[in-house]
């Protein structure tokens, strides 16, 4: 038996473990709460369950759930990334400018967003890993350095008069199959293949080996610092692939893009059975608290309703998967 077998805070199989293979009890009441919603915004409204506005939906929860299925593997590990918003605008004015002044193609919008997505991770999980802060320290600090670079980027103009070269991962109709938004479907693919990793390779296990007890894990024999690096590694990536989605639209690129997008991010991974303390959480809860939060945003924007509601909704959503999770927590340690 190896000490990774003997650490206080193993990962349970079963409904309820991180690994366990079933959809857990949190996910089912997710499923629940959503389902709960839209029939009430259908009955509320007309339009609702129309195609096009359900496409907006999921065109509006694919950057967010994007980003979100590297913030699960970043939190389940005992970090946090508090800098994504930042990085999602650094980015998002590095590749518009790209394709409006420099006429790059989709591949190689594609490929700058992805390798600047995936520095900025790199920047995080070196400074994270080597200076041994506290994650959070780190990220905000970044957060303020990214949000720096990107409005210097811009030089106090937006960016108009984007072309459509990422039209095909944007919201309008060359970005959709039979109204379904192509960036929604390859998040889909991308959170079926982390399920995937997490659950079923020994490096996935590992993240939440290290968000249980670090110690124990690097006693096992984990490199909890290579593991670290490229769980913000990959977070990077997801951002660069979530800045293409909104610039998939074209036209204009304003100042604020990805402005409060962390705070989104980090609700779907909470709300979605993430624990923030690390150890436990599901790739599939990520996206539907990713569902959750859009359907609260685009229900409030529907009912015209005042839309500091929606920070009101989410936030209590966060208290009540928080609370959940600290109880649960409390209840296995007596256990």
């Amino acid at each position: 038996m190896t000490a990774l077998d003997e650490r206080p805070r193993t990962p349970r199989r079963g409904p309820t473990g991180a690994l366990g293979g079933r959809i857990t009890g949190q996910e089912l009441v997710l499923i629940g709460v959503i389902a709960g919603l839209w029939l009430v915004l259908g009955l509320a409204t007309d339009t609702f369950f129309q195609a096009g506005t359900l496409g907006n939906l999921a065109y509006v929860v694919a950057p967010i759930a994007l980003v979100g299925i590297g913030m699960t593997v970043v939190i389940a590990s005992g970090g946090i990334d508090v800098s994504v918003g930042s990085a999602v605008t650094v980015v998002t004015v590095i590749v518009a400018k790209l394709v409006r002044d420099q006429g790059a193609s989709f591949a190689v919008a594609l490929l700058v967003a992805v390798g600047a997505g995936a520095l900025l991770g790199l920047t995080n999980g070196l400074l994270i890993s080597l200076g041994r802060v506290h994650a959070i320290i780190i990220t905000f600090g970044t957060l303020n350095l990214f949000r720096f670079i990107a409005l210097r980027i811009f030089d106090s103009e937006q960016v108009a008069g984007v072309p459509g070269t990422l039209a095909f991962l944007g919201g309008g109709g060359a970005g959709r199959t039979w109204n379904v938004p192509h960036a929604f479907l390859l998040m889909l693919l991308l959170a079926a293949i982390t399920w995937w990793f997490m659950r079923n390779t020994p490096s996935g296990r590992h993240y939440y080996a290290m968000g249980g007890d670090r110690a124990a894990a690097r006693l096992a024999g984990v490199n909890v610092r290579r593991q670290e690096i490229l769980a913000y590694v990959l977070t990077g990536v997801l951002v660069g692939l979530a800045s293409t989605v909104i610039i998939g639209g074209g036209g204009l690129i304003g100042q604020n893009v990805g402005v409060g997008m962390e705070l989104q991010v980090i609700a779907a991974v909470v709300i979605g059975g993430t624990s923030i303390m690390g150890g436990r959480g599901t790739v599939l809860g990520t996206v539907l608290g990713a569902l959750l939060v859009g359907t609260v945003s685009s229900g409030v924007t529907i009912l015209h309703w005042p839309s500091q509601l929606t920070s009101l909704f989410v936030g209590v959503f966060i208290l009540v998967a928080v609370g959940t999770d600290v109880l649960r927590e409390r209840a296995r340690r007596r256990a």
